[in-house]
């Protein structure tokens, strides 16, 4: 948990549907930058989902032993976020469209007014779509029977390293 006496400390949450496929893979990606650029005592990652089908749940095993087989540790537990979250949280990262319009329905309920991003807005390739743009969706591989677990990890990867750039200017502020 952040430390409510440091403010400049930022928790930051990956959001997806279900919390065991995306928004995990998100989590153990965003905290290995983290932890590389020096700044994990500074920044807070965790992660859920807006639904509640998988509460208590591991990440799903794709989700795992992709993770896995790329360095990246995770111990994970699903989750789903709630509009009591919201006065704790700084920057929320979506996944999709439909995330992002579920979780700013939460901030609407909650009053409070966390920065909400979809993940691959930080993507410097597609930083010029608009934050609803469908272009911006990690796609769930729940479903998928080839490689989208490894997709999705590539398309993740790529946001986090940009937006993890970007955190140490936005802790000086």
């Amino acid at each position: 948990m952040p430390d409510p006496g440091n403010s400049q400390q930022l928790r930051v949450t990956a959001v997806c549907l279900g919390n065991i496929c995306r928004s995990p893979i998100a989590e153990a990606v965003l905290r290995d930058r983290i932890q590389a650029a020096g700044l994990s005592e500074k920044v807070i990652v965790d992660s859920a989902g807006t639904g509640d089908w998988h509460l208590g749940h591991e990440a799903d095993p794709r989700s795992q032993a992709i993770l896995s087989q790329n360095g990246y540790l995770l111990t994970h537990s699903a989750r789903q976020i709630t509009s009591s979250w919201m006065a704790e949280i700084d920057i929320i990262l979506v996944m999709d469209s439909s995330n992002y319009l579920n979780v700013e329905a939460l901030m609407r309920d909650s009053g409070f007014e966390p920065e909400l991003y979809m993940i691959r807005s930080f993507d410097p390739d597609l930083a010029h779509y608009d934050n609803l743009s469908l272009e911006l969706d990690v796609p769930d591989p729940y479903y998928d029977r080839d490689n989208g677990f490894a997709l999705v990890l590539k398309m993740i990867e790529r946001a986090a390293d940009e937006f993890v750039a970007g955190l140490p200017a936005r802790l000086n502020q």
